[in-house]
């Protein structure tokens, strides 16, 4: 495959948080159609936010339920092993939050995000069509490939969880662990949209960004900590689509140097932006 990393790990890794960088900067150059991308987003976050709220409700009861082992332990040593896994159940929850929250932002918001990955597209010098799949079977393909990469983050998910109660490692270590393993199932997710357009299934995405695995982690990394913030999914969302577009054109060999359309005449060019 064209294009591999030539640069070392860590300058790859920089390149890829500025990806998300360079996606800001799209709202400066088509901000109508990045709004139209909050749409959906904030429909989602707005779910998602009713789903903790229900979590925070019931926390007490699921912590007491999965350390039924400890009902006849002191109560100084009942409470703290509850606290951990209180303490697990948050963290785990909100990584498979993040990593759904985007797949089905993704899904309710599909003709959005795919008008902005087109922009990004046509930037960068392509008029890509889409791949004659008919629109329910790429629809389909699409769910189909979004439930598997979320399947697995839940695997890893209840592994991260059963690593939470390990002292020390489980308040320090896992925390990172979980992460990085978010920002690279977000990568995964948010090249989506450029891979099916190309008739491109998601063991190709992870085939591709497997070589150029310290820009993705980068990239991928930047979005998940920014989507931690309140109200940075619903801010960002669009601006990580058009970063994973370009993300999924460098792991493609393809082009990935993003130049504004021109201006209307009498307008003023918007400014230039690189990836």
């Amino acid at each position: 495959m064209s294009g591999a990393i030539t640069r070392g790990p860590v300058s790859e890794f920089l390149r890829g948080i500025g990806l998300l960088g360079q996606g800001l900067r799209l709202y400066l150059q088509a901000p109508r159609v990045l709004l139209l991308g909050l749409i959906p987003v904030a429909i989602t976050a707005a779910l998602f936010v009713a789903a903790f709220v229900v979590l925070g409700v019931f926390l007490s009861d699921l912590a007491a339920l999965v350390t039924w082992f400890a009902d006849d332990w002191a109560t100084d040593y009942r409470t703290l092993v509850r606290v951990t896994a209180a303490i697990a159940i948050l963290g785990v929850a909100l990584l498979l939050a993040v990593l759904t929250f985007t797949a089905v932002a993704l899904a309710i918001g599909e003709p959005f995000y795919e008008r902005i990955s087109d922009l990004v597209e046509r930037g960068c010098g392509d008029d890509v069509t889409d791949a004659e799949t008919g629109f329910w079977r790429s629809f389909w393909s699409g769910v189909a490939d979004s439930a598997r990469v979320v399947a697995l983050s839940m695997v890893i998910g209840l592994g991260l969880f059963l690593a939470g109660f390990v002292p020390v490692l489980g308040q320090t270590v896992v925390p990172v662990i979980g992460a990085l393993v978010g920002g690279w199932f977000l990568a995964v997710e948010l090249v989506g949209i450029p891979f099916s357009r190309r008739g491109l299934r998601v063991r190709d995405r992870w085939r591709a960004l497997r070589v150029h695995r310290p820009r993705a982690l980068g990239f991928g990394l930047a979005v998940f900590l920014c989507f931690l913030l309140p109200g940075g999914a619903v801010l960002m969302m669009p601006a990580a689509v058009a970063g994973g577009t370009l993300l999924a054109r460098h792991s493609l060999g393809l082009p990935a140097q993003y130049q504004p359309p021109p201006a209307p005449p009498g307008g003023v060019n918007p400014p230039r932006t690189t990836a």
